[in-house]
């Protein structure tokens, strides 16, 4: 069979036919299913893939390092124009001392208790007077004390940089004229001065800011101006009219508690004189005589009297009666009646009688005269006894007739005080109720008292520490500002540079390919310079877009072990993605080393090769020879270099795929190897198209061409399995159009060609990123 006869019959057999690898054959081990590329790397493990790799993060910021500087560079460019353009503020502090108040007069004058303030400490309270700085109704009191003009406002809110710009594109309306002089009536001026007074209240307001001392009862008055005297004067002016105020609240409560006692006083004054007038008329009605505050009666008064006197008098006469009974004598009687010295003499008498008794006889006249005068002497004593007992019983007759009348007596007084009790009961009722009234009023009157005392020295509870001397600059602080706007901006470029690496879905680096497609990386084309040609670049040995190619040669040659795949197909997941100059530039390195090189261009549904070539499209081609109306050599057509040639696509026809899948793309590479040294075909995209898969089961190796930045991850894993489904032998990837500006990246792989003149002529420089 000669080449004119292509293409042939695949029944026929023969040597002539491409290589179908058998699976025994050692050759054949390195190509099935691709697995020769993936046998250079060990499946990562879920904890590595998890891992934190700080070199990872480090590489993205070198990668996007150039948009990190750029809006860290923005950014503290726009924080150095505003910190120019920003009109200088000063702030004063004043310091002031705020105790807890939380004893109220109302609440003392209501319930009594302690008048005088109680200093514990509440948070609740100091929050609230924290607020209450801050409110509208002191900033009022405060813009009320300046007493501003219109002038002086307008001086404080002199327009900065960025309102003047702002004016000059577009200009404010004119202030209207102040009605002053113009004839207008009265309330026109009030209006105006309120709206001045409001107006000078709310700058005030913006500018104060109040802060507490932590841990402490200090509170900070601060007050922002672009007027240094003005900030001074209006943070001493807040504290003192804070101060003020929470006087005029104590002063307010107290004259509130004065006028609700007098209230209750006028009441209870009431209440009173009306229970003390309806007991008198009760009393009156009853006849009732009061002796006392206790509401005692005098017919209970006489009535307790003679009961005490008839007790003593029936005292008196159980004595008179038992001495009358007993015939007893009272030592008193015996001391006023002469029995005593009766009985003196009487002793002495027997005295001698008895010593004489021891010398005479009884009836010697001595004898007998002492015993008529001892005699006489008891006649005496007997009588002085009579006598006594006549008076023991005219006392107990006495006795017994007062107890008789006293008696009596207490029987009459008892039945009158037992009616008067009736009528009292009543009397105590009305007696309590004006006891009631009484200690209500008095407790009223004497609170009245306390406070007329002490509301006008009340206790205050909130004073200045220190006052507000001098304002010193706030705002802008450059160095502050600049250092903010440095890490805000580096913060943002980070962030910037992850959120666009990580949206980026795309296979950028030798690192991605070799992760997220498992295949070898033949080689990293780098892309060409803006304002270069693809084509200058091609033919610039020096260049590094042709040692790139070289180097693709290079690992083409060891990429099985029996050197280049004699048939060799390149493809890309997607159009447009540089499969065709990937294709010239291999077919030109491998011609450039002695090699007879075939160029095919395989895309039978969008050709660019002939453009790429410089060459017109031909009336003949591949579609031609597939479809049997060219022969071999009426197809090929040189290239105008030498040892390449080229077969172009010819005529578009209208099923591709079936031209492709038919026997005589095999016969035709079947020759095609016989005659050239190497035989490259300008595959189309894998995506969409059942071209790529067949033409990549045809030859003997497959290269997978990937745009660095362009191709999606998602997409050539796709176009991957869709090679491997027809069984080709994909011998690794290119990586294409490689930004070697954003090398450091990955593993670290740094693409660097240096070509200088002289000794460094030729040399390749691979550094690590």
């Amino acid at each position: 069979m000669t080449d004119d006869k292509l293409p042939v019959d695949p029944a026929q057999g023969g040597d002539r036919l491409p290589a179908r690898h058998d699976p025994a054959d050692p050759r054949a081990l390195a190509f099935v299913h691709g697995r020769g590329a993936l046998s250079l790397f060990e499946e990562q493990s879920e904890d590595e893939a998890n891992e934190f790799d700080l070199r990872k993060y480090w590489h993205v910021l070198l990668k996007w390092r150039w948009l990190v500087l750029s809006i860290a560079a923005g950014i503290t460019a726009l924080a150095l124009v505003n910190t120019l353009m920003t009109t200088p503020m000063y702030r004063a502090s004043a310091l002031v001392q705020i105790d807890n108040k939380t004893a109220e007069l109302t609440a003392a004058a209501a319930g009594g208790g302690q008048l005088a303030p109680d200093y514990s400490w509440d948070d609740e309270y100091l929050q609230t007077q924290l607020e209450l700085l801050k409110s509208r109704s002191l900033s009022e009191r405060v813009a009320t004390r300046l007493n501003l003009d219109q002038a002086a406002l307008d001086r404080l809110a002199a327009p900065g940089w960025k309102t003047r710009l702002l004016d000059l594109v577009r200009p404010r309306a004119a202030a209207p004229a102040s009605a002053a002089g113009s004839g207008q009536p009265s309330a026109v001026s009030a209006a105006q001065a309120k709206e001045l007074r409001d107006a000078v209240a709310g700058e005030v307001q913006g500018g104060l800011s109040v802060s507490r001392v932590e841990n402490t009862r200090l509170v900070w008055i601060r007050y922002d101006s672009p007027v240094p005297d003005f900030a001074v004067q209006v943070a001493n002016a807040v504290a003192e009219e804070f101060i003020a105020s929470n006087q005029d609240q104590s002063s307010g409560r107290s004259s509130y508690a004065k006028n609700y006692l007098e209230e209750q006083l006028a009441s209870t004054k009431a209440k009173l004189e009306a229970s003390e007038r309806k007991l008198v008329e009760y009393a009156r009605a009853q006849g009732l005589t009061i002796t006392d505050d206790e509401g005692r009666t005098l017919a209970l008064e006489s009535l307790t009297q003679l009961s005490a006197a008839l007790a003593q008098a029936q005292q008196a006469r159980i004595r008179a009666q038992a001495r009358w009974r007993n015939n007893a004598t009272s030592t008193e009687q015996l001391t006023a009646s002469a029995i005593g010295p009766l009985q003196q003499q009487r002793a002495v008498l027997m005295s001698q009688y008895q010593q004489k008794l021891a010398t005479f006889k009884p009836d010697y006249p001595d004898m007998v005269q002492l015993r008529q005068q001892i005699d006489e002497i008891d006649k005496q004593i007997a009588a002085e006894r009579g006598r006594i007992g006549g008076s023991v019983k005219a006392e107990y007759d006495a006795a017994a007739a007062e107890e008789a009348a006293l008696t009596e007596q207490v029987e009459q007084l008892r039945a009158q005080a037992f009616v008067a009790s009736n009528s009292s009961i009543e009397y105590n009722i009305l007696k309590r109720d004006v006891d009631t009234n009484r200690e209500l009023y008095n407790g009223l009157l004497q609170r009245y008292k306390e406070i007329g005392a002490t509301s006008a020295a009340a206790a205050n509870n909130i004073s200045i520490v220190d006052p507000a001397i001098g304002a010193g600059r706030f705002k802008p602080n450059v160095m502050q500002d600049l250092s903010r706007g440095v890490l805000f901006g580096l913060l943002l470029g980070v962030l910037a540079a992850f959120l666009l690496e990580y949206l980026d879905d795309t296979l950028k680096s030798p690192h991605d390919i070799e992760q997220m497609l498992r295949l070898a990386v033949l080689g990293v084309v780098p892309k060409v310079k803006v304002g270069q040609r693809v084509a200058e670049a091609a033919a610039d040995p020096h260049s590094g877009f042709s040692e790139a190619y070289r180097s693709v040669r290079a690992a083409l040659q060891f990429s099985t072990d029996h050197g280049v795949p004699r048939t060799l197909l390149v493809t890309s997941p997607g159009p447009g993605e540089g499969k065709s100059t990937a294709a010239l530039a291999l077919a030109r390195n491998f011609a450039r080393l002695g090699k007879s090189v075939l160029l095919v261009e395989g895309d039978l549904r969008n050709p660019s090769l002939h453009r790429t070539l410089g060459l017109k499209a031909a009336a003949t081609g591949l579609s031609g020879l597939l479809s049997g109306s060219d022969a071999l050599t009426s197809v090929i057509q040189p290239s105008g270099e030498d040892g390449l040639q080229v077969i172009l696509a010819g005529p578009l026809p209208p099923n591709p795929a079936e031209l492709l899948s038919g026997s005589k793309l095999v016969s035709m590479l079947t020759v095609a190897i016989e005659r050239f040294d190497q035989v490259i075909i300008d595959g189309p995209p894998v995506l969409g198209l059942a071209d790529a898969p067949i033409l990549s089961n045809s030859v003997d190796g497959t290269v997978l061409l990937v745009d660095a930045g362009h191709t999606k991850i998602r997409t050539a894993q796709i176009a991957l399995k869709r090679l491997m489904a027809a069984r080709a032998r994909v011998v690794g990837a290119l990586l294409s159009r490689y930004d070697t500006q954003k090398s450091a990246y990955g593993y670290g792989y740094g693409y660097t060609y240096d070509y200088g003149r002289g000794a460094r002529e030729g040399k390749l420089k691979l550094t690590k990123g």
